[in-house]
């Protein structure tokens, strides 16, 4: 199950993010019946979770916080489970979205997938994981405006 909850106090589109979510889902064999939380939240509440948890001042865009997924079936290696939660900061993506060359939607959709890589154990603290995980976090993307321009 994929729930999207929106407490930014700004409007999104959350129908195209549950959409995104289980395209990456499907798309990086994660089974259909794993859980995914995406909560969006206003700049005070992203404040807190940063300090928090990161130890960082300030408000950022995107943070995860991983459940312990499990794998089932024999070689399929497809992730049952409470994946975790993302948080994604709405106002914050609206500043930052212009100079990544994306409309607000595009920014969060970005950052949303970017969240669910971290929750599936990627990471960019070294540059050969950076690179790994920014080149998926793009595929995906890409794959997915390609999917939805067909739709339309």
């Amino acid at each position: 199950m994929i729930d999207v909850n929106n407490e930014s106090g700004m409007e999104v589109d959350e129908v195209a993010l549950i959409a995104l979510s289980r395209y990456a889902l499907d798309l990086l064999r994660i089974h259909p019946l794993a859980d995914l939380s995406v909560l969006l939240v206003d700049e005070e509440t992203m404040t807190e979770k940063h300090e928090r948890f990161m130890d960082l001042p300030g408000p950022t865009d995107v943070m995860s916080f991983p459940d312990e997924p499990r794998s089932v079936g024999d070689d399929t290696e497809m992730v049952l489970g409470r994946l975790g939660d993302i948080a994604i900061c709405p106002q914050v993506t609206s500043r930052q979205a212009a100079e990544n060359g994306r409309d607000q939607q595009g920014e969060i959709e970005y950052l949303l997938i970017h969240g669910l890589l971290h929750l599936l154990g990627h990471d960019h603290a070294e540059p050969e994981e950076k690179a790994v995980m920014f080149n998926l976090n793009d595929r995906i993307i890409a794959g997915w405006e390609l999917t939805r321009s067909a739709a339309n």
